[in-house]
């Protein structure tokens, strides 16, 4: 048994949303404020049956509600008898599980017909009204009841509470609505469209899914904190120990429901206490002594005696019941958990609530002999939901958890012998180093949609990205290898710059950085991805609707035969190489053609879940001060156009130092005795430059010029200032 997927609707900025669930783990990947949190805490507000509140309802439907309101505060309205007219309105999630006729005893209460054999199972959970009539004329008398003190004065100009039914809902929202469950028809599954409601196939139960699925969470603020910080309360000093003792009390202790075993450290906890009382004893004999010189105690009053209870979980309710050992050879260096680093304690933290998690679930230890016959089932299905798990967690240390967590969670002889017991682990994180070390397939892609785009109000989608490129494309297989060796920050950014080469991903954060203040606070990811493969990320920015700006090399060559490259001229008849401008974005091969393109020719809108605009940039004639004219320089990589647009500064560089190309570069400059020969020559030294000789062209010119004095090329200029005024904030 497993969740196959999840719709959920009016929960927060996620109006409608669909979202499938891996076999194994799910991992929910966005940008800040794209909804990931909203789909945590709707998982766990519908099936941990935590509380919602007034403001877990979609914005956009209260203008609904405060219709509803403005019916019922006619004085002739009629009691309302059904709930049909907010079906639209009240959170709702549709959970589809995937089940096979050998588990139909679990769930036997959710089928919805005798001729169900198998597969497809689902349960709307709603949160509806609990009784409509009652919400009905209690907020009439409120309502009434406000106009009416409202109208007993009149110079007193106030408007009193309730002034509409979202307000009175706001503080009342739990008095009047609850959960209610209905059971959905496997037959009428439409994949991400959401059939109506079948009131008449309400559950008996408001949480049918209790016995059958286990949810277990992880919150983001995981409460772990340095003790020693001056902002530390005591209530939030959570550490370690407390995690330890808390499984102690629960799995371990020995007198609850002792066993064999248990008797010999019971014995010695008695003895202790015993030899302790006697201590007590001695030790406080002068002190009652005294007391009872004083008249006390009276010859009908009590004797005074002290006595402790000693119980094993005692030992462990102390700063130093956690240590670690220092060294592997002297058991003495040892040190409370509070001088680890937060990082590892979190690490250990997260791991031992997977282990609580999975061994609560199979009722491991003593927990499995408390168990009344009302709870004794165990559920066969556990979700565990883990928010950002990569706070205060080094790079390193989220990746192994990543590997191992699921591991974790099903490292028991139990699980892996029944195979009708599942685990599914749900992940919501910020981390590019956790997303890379996930399936590609198992990634769900959060997407804000701006305002105007789906109602009035922004709201996000989630996009599944196993479903990007189809089954067994070779697109498919390259983007994940690609995207498995690089830092994965596409996913969480506003933006993606496509660059070819090592050099320009290098020098493009130096440009960022010094000239363009706006665009480098926003979280831009840069990838560097070869000319001949940067439309292969088609697909994918079509389904993350990412605002792109790719910087592409013209890459000169002849028309004829099999294209060989070319010292970029005019009227020579030459073409583009580059598959990303003539075939993908622009459409055009002729050089002097694409020399002549204005800039404003250079977006492209495209169409995914929403619009989004991709801007080519290409190399542009660049002039230069020649021995006094000025002439027009060509360019055909980043590389020659970088040394046109800051020929003086290449031309008076001190070549001692640097790298075999730049030094190649400065001879050449300093030789050529026209123009077209130092253009040529230019041309040839970098075209013959191998891939690593234009990385270290790159670190040279860092290491021998700041980079705040390189002048920008100008067809990157003018994409960075596309990029950085396209994502201004409208004023």
């Amino acid at each position: 048994m497993r969740i196959q997927s999840i719709n959920i609707q009016n929960f927060r900025k996620l109006l409608q949303c669909h979202i499938d669930f891996s076999k194994e783990t799910t991992l929910f990947v966005g940008a800040n404020n794209s909804g990931k949190t909203s789909a945590m805490d709707a998982l766990g507000k519908f099936l941990a049956e935590r509380n919602f509140a007034f403001n877990d309802i979609t914005i956009s439907k209260r203008a609904d509600i405060n219709k509803i309101g403005e019916e019922w505060s006619q004085e002739n309205c009629n009691e309302p008898t059904d709930l049909l007219e907010w079906e639209s309105l009240v959170p709702q999630m549709d959970i589809w599980l995937n089940v096979s006729n050998k588990e139909i005893h679990y769930v036997a209460e959710i089928i919805p017909t005798l001729k169900w054999r198998g597969g497809k199972l689902g349960v709307r959970l709603s949160f509806f009204p609990k009784n409509v009539s009652k919400l009905f004329a209690e907020y009439r008398e409120a309502y009434f009841a406000a106009r009416k003190t409202e109208k007993s004065k009149e110079k007193v100009d106030v408007n009193l509470y309730p002034r509409n039914l979202c307000e009175f809902l706001e503080r009342n929202i739990n008095t009047y609505f609850s959960m209610k469950a209905f059971i959905l028809d496997p037959t009428q599954f439409n994949g991400k469209i959401p059939q109506s409601t079948s009131f008449e196939m309400e559950c008996f139960t408001d949480n049918p899914l209790k016995d059958i699925i286990k949810v277990d969470m992880i919150d983001a603020q995981r409460g772990l904190t340095d003790p020693d910080s001056p902002d530390s309360n005591e209530r939030a000093k959570r550490q370690l120990s407390d995690q330890m003792r808390s499984y102690y009390d629960k799995h371990l202790d020995p007198e609850k429901s002792p066993l064999p075993e248990d008797l010999e450290i019971l014995k010695a906890t008695e003895d202790a206490e015993k030899a302790f009382n006697k201590n007590l004893e001695i030790k406080f004999a002068p002190a009652i002594h005294e007391l009872e010189s004083l008249g006390y105690p009276g010859v009908a009053d009590p004797k005074l005696t002290i006595v402790t209870k000693m119980t094993t979980g005692e030992t462990l309710k102390h700063d130093s019941a956690v240590q670690y050992a220092l060294s592997r050879n002297d058991d003495t260096l040892k040190l409370p958990e509070k001088y680890n680093g937060l990082g590892y304690q979190n690490l250990i933290s997260i791991v031992f609530d997977l282990m609580r998690f999975r061994d609560d679930w199979m009722r491991e230890g003593k927990a499995k002999r408390e168990q009344t016959d009302d709870n004794s089932v165990i559920e066969p299905l556990h979700l565990v939901l883990v928010e950002e798990p990569e706070a205060h967690l080094h790079v390193q240390v989220q990746q192994v958890f990543i590997r191992k967590a699921y591991d974790v969670l099903t490292n028991h002889k139990f699980i892996k012998e029944n195979e009708h017991f599942d685990t599914q682990l749900v992940i919501s994180t910020h981390s590019s180093h956790i997303a890379r070390e996930t399936n590609f397939a198992d990634l769900r892609y959060f997407k804000r949609l701006s305002e105007g785009a789906e109602g009035n109000i922004a709201t996000s989608k989630v996009i599944n990205l196993s479903e990007v490129f189809g089954n067994g494309d070779e697109t498919d297989k390259f983007v994940t290898r690609y995207l498995q060796t690089t830092h994965c920050d596409l996913f969480f950014a506003d933006a993606a710059i496509l660059v070819e080469g090592s050099a320009e991903s290098m020098l493009l954060p130096h440009f960022i950085r010094n000239k363009y203040p706006e665009l480098n606070q926003r979280y831009i990811s840069i990838l560097s991805i070869n000319g001949r493969h940067s439309h292969r990320l088609n697909p994918l920015l079509e389904k993350l609707c990412l605002p792109t700006l790719v910087i592409a090399d013209l890459d000169t060559a002849e028309k004829d035969g099999h294209h060989k490259a070319a010292c970029p001229e005019r009227g020579k008849g030459l073409i583009s190489s580059n598959y990303t401008v003539t075939g993908w974005l622009v459409g055009e091969k002729d050089l002097d053609t694409l020399l002549d393109i204005p800039a404003s020719k250079k977006v492209v809108i495209k169409e995914g879940i929403c619009e989004y605009p991709v801007r080519i940039a290409y190399q542009v004639p660049v002039m230069i001060n020649y021995d006094g004219a000025d002439k027009e320089a060509l360019a055909s990589t980043f590389e020659d156009c970088l040394v046109y647009t800051n020929f003086k500064l290449f031309k008076d560089m001190s070549i001692d130092d640097t790298g075999s190309l730049i030094k190649d570069v400065g001879n050449k400059i300093k030789s050529a005795s026209s123009f077209d020969e130092f253009h040529k020559g230019v041309y040839d030294v970098l075209r013959n430059g191998k891939s690593d000789q234009k990385a270290e062209f790159a670190l040279d010119l860092i290491y021998a010029v700041d980079p705040s004095e390189l002048t920008i090329p100008a067809y990157i200029a003018e994409g960075l200032e596309w990029l950085q005024s396209y994502l201004r904030p409208e004023e």
